[in-house]
Formats: structure tokens, C-alpha cells, sequence
């Protein structure tokens, strides 16, 4: 994995994430070894230049939306995956999805998306406010730390003068929809 990344901070982010992901995965019954595995590997396409993500994901044949072609660094999730399988053999198609999904993230994520999602977004190399705030909600809720989590990371987007993914605002609509349904069952 160092030699893949290429770059000390990048993988310092990979390991604390797939420490974190491992953590979270324990806390909520799930195998973290796959946690771990994901969270290692949900990197591998990050530091490719704009150029070199779209040229890698139309060489496969990955369809690239018009978001995508605006801002091409999305396309890293989704070419890790691609990479993870060649590179690295790995089948898992729930690590693989784990990994496609961890920057936008999507409607309908399965526990071991969200945990690396969460992980990717709340490990303690990140400097902001809500951090421990959120990574605590993550230890026990799943489902309120995704919308949070997601809410704020749209609110950084704007804030710097961004548009959040239509993917993203999907993902928080179908979590805000989650949270509607809990509060009146």
C-alpha cells in the first residue's frame, strides 16, 4: 500500500482510517477485518490527476456523469474499487462497494459503506469542529452519525463555494427520510 500511494501523509490517512473503520465495525457487530481492508484501500486512485482519473475510468469502461466531469477527483472511489480488484484481488463485493462509495456516498449503503464512510470523513487526522462530536455518534448510531456527517461535509462544500454531488444530496435524503421514520414509529 505505501509504495501504491506513493506519499507518507496519504497513507498515514489510510491507516487511521482502517484503524477507525476496524474500531467502528467492532462497536457494531460487523467483521472488521473487512473494515480494515476497506479502509486501507479507499485511497488507491486519490492522489491521480484529473486527467489521469477520467482517462483510467473510460479505459474501463466506467460511465462518467456530468458532476464527475466537473469535479474528476470523485472518480478516485470509484476507481479504487476498479483498482482493488486488479491490483490487490480483491472479490469482496461488499469491500468493493465500501470503497466505490466512501466519497459521495449513495442511497441505500450498506453498514460496512457507512463505517467507511464515517471513517474516511471522521478520522483524527481531520481538523474540525464536530469531529469527536460526530465519531462518537458513529460508535452508536449508524444512521444519525451518516446524516450528520453528511450534512456537514455539504455544508463545507457550500461554505467553500462547491456544489454538493447529486449522489451525496440523495444519500442525505434518504437518511433524513430514515430519521422522519424512526421519530414518528
Amino acid at each position: 500500500m505505501r509504495a501504491h500511494l506513493g506519499q507518507t501523509q496519504r497513507y498515514a490517512h489510510t491507516v487511521r482510517v482502517a484503524r477507525l473503520a476496524d474500531r467502528l465495525a467492532q462497536a457494531h457487530a460487523l467483521d472488521p477485518s473487512r473494515a480494515r481492508l476497506a479502509g486501507m484501500l479507499h485511497d488507491l486512485a486519490r492522489l491521480y490527476s484529473a486527467e489521469r482519473l477520467v482517462a483510467e475510468c473510460e479505459a474501463r469502461g466506467l460511465p462518467i456523469d456530468a458532476f464527475e466531469r466537473r469535479y474528476p477527483i470523485v472518480l478516485h472511489a470509484r476507481l479504487g474499487a476498479e483498482l482493488a480488484r486488479e491490483s490487490f484481488g480483491i472479490e469482496d463485493a461488499a469491500i468493493l462497494s465500501a470503497i466505490r462509495r466512501h466519497t459521495l456516498a449513495a442511497p441505500g449503503m450498506s453498514q460496512l459503506d457507512a463505517i467507511v464512510y464515517l471513517a474516511d470523513g471522521l478520522e483524527p487526522g481531520r481538523p474540525f469542529a464536530e469531529r469527536g462530536r460526530l465519531e462518537a455518534l458513529a460508535f452508536h448510531d449508524l444512521d444519525g452519525a451518516m446524516p450528520a456527517l453528511l450534512r456537514s461535509s455539504i455544508a463545507y462544500l457550500r461554505g467553500r463555494g462547491l456544489e454538493a454531488a447529486p449522489l451525496t444530496l440523495a444519500a442525505l435524503a434518504t437518511y433524513e427520510r430514515r430519521e422522519r421514520s424512526s421519530l414518528s414509529a
